[in-house]
């Protein structure tokens, strides 16, 4: 038996990566087999649970809001925080907090390797990401807090089983958060399409997951089904049987948002973002952008990404 001392809880730190003008945060984790899931207070979290800059993650993370005032901002839409309320923000996403004031609640990360064995909760966990969510009523509220409570509790012990237990306690938050009352506008369609079963639903799954790396994003879908092992046709069969949407048009959809992102939460010049997103000049990304979102890039960056869609709020919106 090792008399070595019990390493730390996992915790999220700031990591390089590309853009470096959104920083993109990793889970620490400081042993090998140490737990990759961390829960606690925003407290105990640190600081960079409730980060006043854009920033992305590797991992997910979900903040359940109990107490205090902010706005939070996710892809730039941004949500009045009204207690309690539940966020999620998925790997790849991009967000920040504004104005937080006194924020207290529970605050959830996990990598993705900690749901390889639940594909099903990884899934609803991706439709979930695309809205903020209220408990149903005071009970809901409760039961939710409690299971929160016993979460931390068990991930502070540490003790043999523990990650078999906060395994069964994450697959029971993920359904109270299906049963709770979206507040926000959907996600992007291929999240609410439905998926048959078999080897298309673990491909598209997988290509999902790669469009979430900025650095990828000016790549075929040829790059792609490289990256996954499987060949070109294999790709485009499998992702429409899953998604509704063939891997060029989800790529085009990820390159918008990425670009969007850049636009209203940097100062890259338009040529640096066309060069980013894999454009051949800037010329054609304007083309690219205005044929997509019906505005300019410097319209949309003039306009903090509000005018477009009107019935959003956006980060430029009074809190």
């Amino acid at each position: 038996m090792s008399t070595s001392p019990r390493p730390g809880p996992a915790r999220r730190r700031a990591t390089p990566g590309p853009p470096p003008e959104l920083p993109r945060h990793a889970l620490d984790v400081p042993a090998p087999d140490e737990l990759p899931l961390a829960v606690g207070s925003f407290a105990e979290i640190g600081p960079l649970s409730r980060a006043d800059f854009p920033h992305r993650h590797t991992f997910y993370e979900l903040a359940y809001v109990t107490h205090g005032r902010a706005t939070h901002v996710v892809d730039l839409v941004a949500y009045a925080v009204r207690p309690p309320q539940l966020f999620l923000v998925t790997p790849g996403q991009v967000h920040h907090w504004r104005d937080a004031d006194d924020l207290r609640g529970h605050v959830v990360l996990c990598t993705p390797e900690f749901l390889l064995t639940d594909p099903a909760d990884r899934d609803a966990l991706h439709r979930s990401g695309q809205r903020s969510w209220h408990p149903r009523d005071a009970a809901h509220a409760a039961r939710i807090r409690s299971l929160l409570d016993r979460m931390t509790g068990e991930r502070r012990r540490a003790e043999p089983g523990c990650r078999s237990v906060l395994r069964a306690y994450l697959h029971i938050l993920i359904a109270e958060v299906g049963r709770s009352t979206p507040a926000g506008p959907a996600g992007h369609p291929a999240g609410d399409t439905p998926a048959p079963i078999g080897r298309a639903v673990a491909v598209a799954r997988r290509f999902d997951a790669l469009l979430a790396e900025p650095a990828l994003l000016g790549e075929p879908p040829r790059a792609y089904a490289r990256r996954l092992g499987v060949s070109v046709r294999h790709l485009n069969e499998a992702v429409p049987r899953a998604t509704g949407a063939t891997p060029a048009q989800l790529i085009r959809q990820a390159r918008v948002l990425e670009a969007k992102r850049l636009l209203v939460q940097t100062d890259l010049t338009v040529a640096r973002i066309a060069d980013r997103l894999g454009f051949a000049d800037a010329a054609y990304f304007c083309r690219f952008f205005r044929r997509e979102v019906g505005d300019t890039p410097g319209g949309f960056r003039r306009h903090g990404g509000k005018h477009h869609d009107p019935g959003a709020e956006h980060i430029d919106a009074d809190g």
